[in-house]
């Protein structure tokens, strides 16, 4: 027997600009047919189509896809654009392919990419590379839709062999290119897009948009859990409804269990953003830009929708995918599914003498050592250069000043611990660590002492993955992650409860950041300025070079 409903309330036609008391009949997972009633009716929900996340990394939720599934279709996500180029890092292929097949396991509309830049650079160790013959192979699979963000624009505009085949492969197969390029202006942005590159989610100003927008690139605005780009850009949407889309980028699970694209539309409209340009962004364009198989509430569609309180809070009341409802009234109707880990993490514990910082090691600027200053909701960091504190003859956090020692231990094989220095993180008291450090995922750790740093570290390489956290008393926390040591292979709101207990120990312990681990993760992050640490070394990301 054939699985015929309907689902009646006020139909929100994005593209005509009209909301109406309609009908949808459903039929074997597609509408087969949409009946208007007449003016819209106050009293009824309203119908629209599910929203998207037209860019994220799903390995920063901490969850493998199923399990970001079941938390996303809460908030009315049905399908989301994904770069699977974090556990690309680290397993390379073998990792994209276990991302698509996690994700094919429950009812959700994952849309993965393609990573253009594995490893993102040669100035760190990752635990695989992807060639422009692997990247042309990954391509040509139905499930890749696009090539992930080109991160190496300097490659781009210098016209890189390696670089050029890999858009020239997305291309052939017409296919669209994520760009990657903060800070990128004038005559460089138009090279950079006139070689093939049709987005952006890394504008941190309006007028870096406004710039890459005239070129005619399309801009995502991010907020995600570190980085918050929305308040910066959104009154782009006024001007440009049909160029703009909503991403997360990197979101932690406490957060998604919170909300998501839903958020978004939330506050566009509380800042008096017409709802349907603020739809458009939402739920059309990354469907457009992609071509995606998702459907627009079209007779024919598949039926893929939601169903919301209103249009000024966008409560969730129901969730749609493929005709199936997949969550309602705030709870998932997706289960979880068996999960089987694959990593990649070959060390052994390390030791105070590891970690010590000597004198003989400095890199001095008129008595002065370069020091990282993290920015809360920022990926970009500043260049300090301030006097360094010794005790002994080595180098120490000054935990009154907040310059806290920070280093990067290769996970992939044993090697020299690269140290540092990084201010802003806030630590009063203990350490925190995690084996979630973009782009190469080696294991980043801020203490105000060795012996906390080490024993947070020393949890990561135990669990063989993780975020954790040690203080001074003995006490200490970890979520593990031994899915590639980026992902929990447990449920998604278990990992969300426990992920919102060790962001409260880290707290307590005296950072005042919105999102200590996430902000951590990017201290290793090389492509994004202006300074950064690597397993290699203290990295400058102006000159593209180590100090």
């Amino acid at each position: 027997m054939p699985h015929t409903f309907s689902v009646k309330g006020n139909y929100v036609n994005i593209k005509s600009k009209a909301i109406n008391e309609a009908a949808f009949f459903i039929e074997n997972g597609k509408i087969v047919s949409v009946e208007i009633y007449g003016e819209e009716n106050k009293t009824l929900p309203y119908i629209l189509p599910g929203f998207i996340d037209s860019h994220v990394h799903i390995e920063s939720s901490m969850l493998v896809p199923s399990e970001f599934a079941r938390l996303a279709v809460v908030h009315g996500t049905v399908a989301t654009i994904s770069d699977p180029h974090e556990i690309a890092n680290v397993c390379g292929m073998e990792g994209v392919e276990f991302m698509i097949e996690n994700g094919r396991g429950v009812n959700f509309k994952f849309n993965f990419g393609a990573p253009s830049c594995v490893p993102a650079t040669v100035f760190e160790t990752a635990g695989a590379a992807l060639n422009s013959n692997d990247v042309e192979q990954l391509l040509q699979k139905p499930e890749i839709k696009y090539l992930s963000e080109m991160m190496n624009f300097p490659g781009v505009l210098l016209g890189d062999d390696e670089v050029m085949k890999k858009i020239a492969a997305a291309k052939k197969l017409n296919k669209p290119v994520d760009g990657h390029a903060p800070g990128l202006r004038g005559e460089d942005a138009k090279k950079y897009i006139e070689a093939g590159i049709s987005t952006d989610h890394e504008c941190f100003t309006k007028e870096e948009a406004l710039d890459k927008l005239q070129y005619g690139m399309k801009i995502l605005i991010r907020e995600g859990s570190a980085a918050k780009n929305f308040e910066a850009l959104i009154d782009l949407l006024n001007d440009y409804p049909n160029k703009i889309m909503f991403c997360s980028d990197d979101k932690h699970p406490d957060s998604l269990a919170e909300g998501h694209i839903n958020k978004l539309c939330e506050r566009a409209v509380a800042k008096g953003i017409n709802v349907f340009k603020v739809l458009q962004a939402a739920c059309i364009n990354p469907v457009e830009h992609y071509k995606l198989n998702v459907g627009l509430l079209n007779k024919g569609d598949a039926a893929d929708f939601i169903v919301v309180k209103n249009l000024t809070s966008f409560d969730v009341l129901q969730t749609y995918i493929n005709g199936e409802l997949v969550a309602e009234s705030g709870s998932t109707k997706l289960q979880s599914i068996p999960v089987k880990p694959i990593n990649n993490f070959s060390i052994d514990k390390v030791s105070v003498n590891d970690i010590k910082f000597t004198a003989d090691e400095l890199n001095l600027t008129n008595d002065k050592i370069p020091v990282i200053e993290a920015l809360d909701g920022q990926l970009i960091t500043n260049k300090l250069l301030v006097k360094p504190t010794l005790a002994n003859d080595e180098l120490v956090s000054n935990v009154e000043n907040d310059i806290l020692k920070i280093v990067v231990v290769n996970r992939y094989r044993k090697a020299p611990v690269a140290k540092a220095f990084i201010k802003n993180m806030g630590l009063k008291n203990g350490a925190i660590a995690s084996s979630v450090a973009h782009d190469s995922h080696n294991i980043v750790a801020v203490g105000c002492d060795d012996k906390s740093l080490i024993k947070a570290i020393n949890l990561i390489i135990e669990a063989k993955g993780g975020v954790s956290c040690a203080d001074d008393a003995g006490n200490e926390r970890i979520v593990a992650l031994p899915v590639a040591g980026l992902m929990s292979a447990g449920d998604g709101y278990k990992v969300a409860a426990a992920y919102t207990e060790i962001d409260k120990m880290a707290k307590a312990l005296g950072s005042n950041l919105s999102a200590p681990f996430m902000t951590l993760s990017f201290m290793a992050l090389l492509v994004i300025p202006h300074i950064k640490l690597s397993d290699k070394g203290l990295f400058n990301g102006d000159s593209f070079s180590f100090f």
